[in-house]
């Protein structure tokens, strides 16, 4: 396996998108997320893009939460994504904000979810992506 490409002091340099697997032709909803930014690389990225409730399964869905009431939504949002897709929580990262990992950890569970991957999604922000267990994935 090849070495993942990183700077000097070691952070990967591979683009944000990349990281978080954004493919093109990949069905993304956006939600409770303010990033002007990071909306428009995704549409460069791929065309089918949304910023609220999907009509039809998305592979990816990228849900801001700045508390856990927020954090309650994983289990509507849960229902947006293919049985192979993923739940982005989109948070401020260490002491800026008051969710820790364990609260979204938790909040996965609840949900039905397993956390099985995380990501600085900016300077001020981290990402953890959840997925259903293999054994709970929807036929």
């Amino acid at each position: 396996m090849a070495a993942k490409p990183a700077s000097a002091d070691g952070v990967s340099t591979r683009p944000l998108l990349d990281k978080l697997g954004v493919k093109p032709g990949s069905k993304v909803a956006i939600v409770n997320l303010d990033d002007p930014g990071f909306i428009r690389q995704v549409k460069e990225r791929t065309a089918d893009v949304v910023t609220r409730k999907p009509r039809s399964k998305v592979d990816l869905v990228f849900m801001g939460a700045d508390d856990a009431t927020d954090l309650e939504r994983l289990r509507e949002v849960k229902e947006w994504i293919e049985p192979n897709g993923a739940v982005w929580v989109v948070r401020a990262k260490g002491g800026r904000g008051p969710l820790r990992d364990t609260d979204l950890i938790g909040a996965g569970l609840a949900a039905g979810l397993v956390d099985n991957k995380i990501a600085s999604f900016s300077d001020t922000h981290g990402a953890m992506r959840f997925v259903y267990r293999l054994r709970d994935r929807p036929k």
